[in-house]
């Protein structure tokens, strides 16, 4: 049923389109146009004021459509984020054998522009073809890329409501994403007193001292980048840092961010004390002539929570006989890492995430397995036609 030279237009229509999270409204238009064109109503389109209660930043909310059903079943959701990260600005998409790679130094959108482009498959072949299907939500989220925020903002009621959802945002279409990583971003801003480096530099402590002193003991305590201990495994990672007004000046401020991620809420307590007490140690032991020391604002915000569904639940029973009908063994897996459905399965929305041909996202080596893609496509409508059953 699927028409795989439309299915391969959308993707790379989608694909060329610049939208870095929080400035996604070229992409709402192109997405709505296409979904217009399926045959979807004005009347079932809609965007949502996500991006006024995230606020400044954020140019437009979710996008949602929704379909009535042919039959009397309950509602079900397809999701994709439509932003890409800042790498993939200029992206233009180009065939390459098997594969759609981009043409210059950049970032493709793979993630999750695939998600989408086989959102809006799915929705043309079931219009075009008249064919039997539940009530359909298709969500295209917002700002996902910087900490899940369009997906946290939705509404259910503005969804409809749906029973299961079946979200769009990995690698191969066979692996079934049952549950995924909590995540915290943390803030350390280092106060230190400035004096002129050549003249006084013994009266001065630098923020930089006291930043590096105390990533090197983090390191140290193997809490950085993966990690793998008796209690628990995780990941950490220092993502930027700001400080400094010139060479001559000892500095007096400098902030620090990172994230720290874990299955086990208990072991990812246990990363951000490390970090917080290494941050603390390292301001109190770096001195200047008078005794005087650096001192610490620490700061945790919660991203998203873990989650893990069971196997028996009814979203991941129809998602593994779809893959297996179209042709691959089903996998189930736990992932390393934070997805939409993160915040759909907390919420009480039974979630998991499929996988649309995407690889190497966040580099310039990013691209499309364009089998992968199609297969998607086909699970997808497999997906549509299983949940249509009573």
């Amino acid at each position: 049923m699927i028409d795989k030279e439309r299915a391969m237009e959308h993707l790379l229509d989608l694909l060329a389109i610049e939208g870095p999270t929080g400035q996604e409204t070229a992409v709402v238009e192109a997405i709505t146009q296409k979904l217009l064109t399926a045959g979807c109503k004005k009347e079932w389109i809609k965007t949502d004021d996500a991006h006024e209660r995230l606020g400044e930043g954020f140019k437009i909310g979710n996008l949602i459509a929704k379909l009535p059903g042919t039959v009397n079943a309950p509602r079900i959701m397809f999701s994709a984020h439509m932003d890409t990260v800042p790498l993939c600005r200029g992206a233009e998409p180009v065939i390459q054998g098997n594969r759609v790679v981009a043409k210059g130094n950049t970032g493709l959108g793979g993630d999750d522009r695939s998600g989408c482009a086989a959102i809006v498959t799915l929705c043309e072949t079931l219009l075009k073809n008249d064919l039997p299907h539940p009530p359909i939500t298709f969500l295209f989220p917002i700002a996902e890329e910087n900490g899940l925020h369009g997906s946290r903002m939705v509404r259910f009621s503005d969804l409809g409501n749906p029973a299961m959802g079946f979200n769009l945002d990995g690698q191969f279409p066979n692996e079934i994403v049952i549950g995924a990583m909590s995540a915290v971003r943390w803030t350390a801003e280092i106060t230190g007193i400035s004096t002129h480096a050549g003249l006084e530099p013994e009266n001065g402590i630098s923020a930089g001292l006291i930043a590096s002193k105390a990533m090197t003991h983090i390191a140290e305590q193997g809490c950085f980048g993966r990690i793998e201990k008796d209690n628990g495994s995780g990941t950490a990672n220092l993502g930027t840092i700001h400080g400094g007004e010139a060479n001559n000046q000892v500095m007096d401020r400098c902030i620090l961010t990172g994230e720290c991620r874990s299955h086990s809420p208990d072991f990812l307590e246990q990363i951000i004390q490390v970090y917080k007490d290494s941050f603390e140690q390292a301001a109190s032991r770096v001195t200047n002539e008078q005794g005087k020391c650096g001192k610490i604002k620490w700061s945790v915000i919660s991203d998203y929570n873990a989650f893990k569904l069971k196997k028996s639940e009814p979203c991941v029973q129809i998602a593994s006989k779809a893959v297996k009908l179209t042709g691959k063994e089903p996998r189930p897996l736990v992932m390393d890492a934070g997805l939409d459905a993160n915040n759909f399965n907390e919420k009480g929305l039974p979630t998991v995430t499929l996988g649309t041909g995407a690889h190497k996202f966040h580099q310039v080596e990013e691209y499309v397995e364009i089998n992968e893609y199609l297969f998607s496509c086909d699970v997808l409508l497999q997906i549509a036609t299983l949940s249509a059953k009573p």
